[in-house]
């Protein structure tokens, strides 16, 4: 992805997430320059990965696949000591998908915070780790037990959430607009706990066609030296 495009992407959530009365912390603003200027105060953001994560899964098709991913708070399970939960917040386009997949540890809840309906696909997965055709799907919705067949999609309204445990597959995307979607989790790990169904890049391979806006948790061994 070209950095223009990842800096217009990120000032348009900014937007966005200021219209839904939704606040983001003081460092989801922070210029390179600010971080350049940072000591080893800061350093629980770049080690727990907090901040700005925008991604097209590796499919250089962002419009179609992709999502814009903000982290406020964070654990690290390298540190035992440090918070056992994470949150972020998201935003999701009108049909854009976040692909097919599960995580090996972290139980989430996820939350249509503001805008269009939240579309969710699920699966459960078999031993081999493949989609689950013929098993129910059994997932709480804020506190209510609910039994589905696999591939059904549930649509959450603004203000409804969904608790998805390990090992549930899942794909994401809005319907009929725009959405603001919330995380809350067990500690969170983009790296070693994400399953795809299909293989993904997750991270995106960044083309510096101008200066960051704001860093993305990808660009803090650049910028930041504390």
């Amino acid at each position: 992805m070209k950095r223009s495009r990842i800096n217009e992407l990120m000032l348009s959530a900014i937007e966005f997430i200021r219209g839904s009365g939704f606040r983001l912390p003081p460092f989801a603003y922070w210029s390179p320059d600010n971080w350049r200027d940072k000591g080893p105060e800061a350093m629980e953001i770049p080690q727990n990965d907090l901040g700005w994560d925008i991604t097209d899964f590796g499919h250089g098709e962002f419009e179609k696949t992709g999502l814009i991913l903000f982290t406020l708070r964070n654990g690290n399970h390298r540190d035992p000591e440090s918070k056992p939960y994470a949150e972020k917040i998201m935003v999701a386009e009108d049909n854009q998908e976040t692909p097919m997949h599960f995580h090996w540890s972290k139980t989430e809840d996820i939350i249509n915070r503001f805008g269009a309906k939240l579309a969710i696909e699920l699966f459960m997965s078999t031993e081999d780790e493949a989609l689950d055709t013929v098993t129910p799907v059994s997932v709480s919705i804020d506190g209510i037990r609910h039994e589905f067949k696999p591939g059904t999609v549930v649509e959450l309204e603004p203000g409804e959430s969904i608790t998805l445990t390990p090992r549930l597959y899942h794909r994401f995307w809005g319907l009929g607009g725009r959405v603001l979607i919330g995380e809350v989790s067990a500690v969170n790990d983009d790296h070693d706990d994400n399953r795809f169904l299909l293989p993904q890049g997750r991270f995106p391979a960044v083309e510096e066609d101008e200066e960051p806006c704001h860093l993305l948790v990808g660009d803090y061994a650049r910028y930041y030296r504390g």
